[in-house]
């Protein structure tokens, strides 16, 4: 037996993601033995097997498997992603097959990709020259994620370099492993069969069409006239995907070829899914080995190499693996679907011991390169060196930024004659996706508070948005549009409920801050028509944007009626939500974190302030407070509440993916507790959020591009959303203008005079 490899001590957690038995597979094969070969080798390693399951429910899976990930379980994949990050594994082995995972050509194992920081290392069992559209997206994002790609012949790597561009130094070819078995006399095991005075042609694996089986039957009458002592095995259950689809028709009908042959007698199914032990078995009492595949591009075949493995004389059509693992002598190729050929060849093997033991021990030979101590080794070095190679994070303890001034200059690169642009492909807008009414609002809103601005660029711009506002009232439905295709012409009549209560906030917002009168008399009386459209919203965070909104009113228009009642039903409604969502541990107005969380709090505090009401503030205080918490990491850092915690009921936030709209509502809200408290301690808390911009994260990045006041889109897990949309760079600008302002208050409380908000 090899001696087990020594293992580089930086190497001692990893997970892996693959099939493994019992599920009936050469995958669950690969993988099962891989394991093994890595704990067998590497006792002191830990691996954690997540198995690929199609069946969920069905398979029994061994004390090695970890966890299992239901197939086409989107979710299933994100929760596994964060039980691998958590588990303290250094990097992620995966086994890549077309067909195991769910999704558009298994596209949701890219979902648990990009939610873990590990370095990854991805072993592919299939490289297509010719791919799809959706094949293609997917190994490309396979190749930009992985530090490590594996590859079990050299034509995998010239195919990935030429058809996909991908970076000759990130691959790595690793033939696939194969039993670490004593070369033996087939006489030794051909009495366990009943096999004995038959000379043996075997082919085994799952029995699917593409398998050319009918190539050797159609050899057989020939072989069989030569050496009336051959027969033909074939061994294997039908694939599973087969059975659902037809049954065995497919099996009969080579049964019946073998009949219609006459050479029933000499060909032999057997209908079994054998364990490794057994097949090995087979293999060492068969005489010749048989690959009659039909798909030249096949470029893994764990049944090829576990022949080569052991030391048999293999006759096999030219697909890409044989090519490779039987070149130079080590096996004979004949053309595909040459059943003339085939015959040719094996009685050839069959007539001559000399040349057929000549042939088994120069394929053993090449075996002992590929046993699986051998692919254990390499695979291991590997990962250590992409952990070696994976980032450090800078130290926490880095010079953060220092806050910015409000800045329009993305804002604008990101706006035309029409209004701000909803997205951008990294800091250049992207006009497929047009213009939506959220983002034009906050564009007003933010011209509306920036206090430096010249008054012509003022008005160029409050000018565009307010129109962009204006064009989106609907008066026959009486609800604001949001979304309008780069075209203009709008996708809807009526707009979401958030996209209502936003712009009538962004219009209440103009009323008490615009700097030109015409720009104040324009929103007061477009907030006057539109404003009774608030009372007939039902979502928490539209009547929160709503009450925003009629606060502001109600500072510049004392005793507005419809600010009012705005005002009061809502936050009425609000204390009942609180009420029935609230346990001693979850102090909220939902069952569920959501998105904008600090509005809800916000919005409170503005109506206890703008009503006079105390219970009002308090309340809002007491929300704010446990959101904040909710929004700490262990390290005091302020953590947005990831997207991926959305519609948990009762559930503690998750991390990612990170939003800067999270960090520019609790930056307000904790100035609106500044200003209803006048507690120092909210300018700290608003700071800390803002900072968040700035590189005080989970990933010391920083998300603004100081030099314009752009804003990339978001954390991921594995770094930054380089994107730059108009949400991200307004929720940067307004946040500026908060703190801008809170920082005023800061230095008048610092010199002893309490300023007025």
């Amino acid at each position: 037996m090899t001696p087990a490899p020594r293992i580089d001590k930086a190497v001692r957690h990893i997970a892996m993601i693959g099939n493994f038995l019992p599920r009936k597979c050469g995958l669950a094969t690969f993988t099962t033995d891989t394991y093994n070969a890595l704990r067998e080798s590497f006792p002191d390693l830990r691996v954690d097997v997540y198995a690929m399951d199609d069946h969920p429910g069905r398979y029994a899976y061994p004390p090695a498997v970890t966890a299992a990930i239901p197939q086409n379980d989107r979710g299933a994949y994100l929760a596994t992603a964060r039980v691998i990050e958590a588990s303290g594994a250094q990097a992620l082995w995966l086994q890549h097959e077309y067909g195991i995972f769910g999704g558009s050509a298994g596209d949701h194992i890219l979902a648990l990709l990009d939610r873990i920081t590990l370095p990854v290392i991805v072993t592919l069992h299939t490289v297509l020259e010719k791919p799809n559209a959706d094949e293609r997206r997917v190994m490309e994002a396979l190749l930009r994620r992985a530090a490590r790609v594996v590859v079990m012949a050299e034509r995998g790597r010239e195919i990935l370099t030429r058809v996909y561009g991908a970076a000759p130094r990130q691959i790595v070819m690793i033939p696939h492993g194969v039993p670490d078995r004593t070369f033996a006399d087939t006489a030794i095991f051909k009495p366990r069969f009943g096999w004995q005075g038959k000379q043996v042609i075997l082919t085994f694996g799952l029995l699917a069409p593409n398998k050319g089986i009918e190539t050797l039957i159609e050899a057989m009458p020939t072989i069989v006239a030569a050496h009336p002592a051959a027969h033909y095995m074939v061994l294997g259950a039908t694939h599973p995907n087969l059975v659902a689809h037809e049954g065995e028709a497919y099996r009969d009908r080579l049964k019946a070829l073998a009949v219609e042959r006459g050479v029933a007698d000499h060909v032999s199914f057997i209908d079994t899914f054998v364990d490794h032990e057994e097949l090995i078995d087979y293999l060492q009492a068969a005489d010749i080995y048989a690959t009659p595949y039909s798909n030249p591009a096949q470029i893994t075949s764990g049944t090829l190499s576990y022949a080569v493995g052991v030391g048999k004389a293999v006759v096999s059509t030219p697909y890409v693996h044989a090519t490779e693992i039987l070149a130079d002598g080590h096996g004979v190729l004949v053309d595909f679907a040459d059943s003339d050929a085939f015959a040719r060849e094996i009685i050839a093997l069959l007539a001559s011991d000399h040349d057929r033991e000549r042939l088994s021990a120069r394929a053993y030979a090449r075996g002992r390169t590929m046993i699986w101590p051998c692919l254990a080794a390499k695979a291991v070095g590997e990962i250590a060196a992409i952990i070696a190679q994976a980032p450090r994070r800078i130290a926490s303890s880095q010079a953060v930024l220092p806050p910015l001034a409000p800045d329009l200059t993305a804002v604008e690169r990101m706006s035309d004659a029409t209004g701000m642009l909803q997205h951008a492909i990294y800091s250049v807008p992207d006009r497929r996706h047009g213009y939506c009414i959220d983002d034009n609002a906050r564009a007003l809103m933010l011209v509306a508070k920036m206090d430096d601005l010249p008054e012509a660029v003022v008005d160029k711009w409050m000018t565009i948005y307010a129109a962009f506002v204006q064009h989106a009232w609907n008066p026959d439905a009486r609800r604001f549009r949001n979304f309008m295709r780069f075209d203009r012409e709008w996708c809807e009549d009526i707009g979401s409920e958030d996209s209502n209560g936003r712009a009538l906030w962004s219009i209440a917002t103009v009323v008490r801050h615009a700097r030109l009168r015409k720009h104040r008399d324009w929103a007061m009386a477009l907030y006057d028509e539109t404003a009774s459209l608030a009372l007939d919203l039902g979502s928490p965070r539209a009547q929160a944007f709503a009450m925003l909104g009629a606060a502001e009113i109600l500072a510049c228009v004392p005793g507005h009626a419809m600010a009012i009642k705005t005002l009061e039903r809502f936050s009425a409604d609000h204390l009942v939500l609180l009420a029935e969502a609230r346990r001693p541990e979850w102090e909220w107005f939902e069952i569920v974190l959501a998105y904008d969380n600090a509005r809800l709090p916000e919005a409170m505090i503005r109506a206890g302030l703008a009503l006079g009401r105390d219970d009002l503030v308090a309340t809002g205080l007491s929300t704010l407070d446990w959101i904040i918490a909710q929004q700490t990491s262990p390290e005091g850092r302020f953590r947005a509440v990831g997207t991926e915690s959305f519609g948990r009921a009762y559930e503690p936030p998750l991390p990612f993916d990170q939003q800067p709209l999270e960090a520019q509502a609790t930056v307000e809200a904790c100035s609106a507790a500044f200003d209803a408290t006048r507690d120092p301690r909210w300018i700290d808390e608003a700071l800390r959020a803002y900072r968040w911009f700035l590189g005080a994260n989970d990933h010391d990045l920083a998300l603004t591009t100081v030099h314009d006041g752009g804003c990339f889109d978001g954390l991921t897990p594995v770094g930054l959303n380089r994107n730059q949309g108009a949400e991200s760079i307004l929720a940067l600008q307004l946040a500026s203008c908060a703190i801008s302002a809170l920082s005023k208050h800061r230095e008048s409380v610092a010199g002893g005079t309490r300023a007025v908000a």
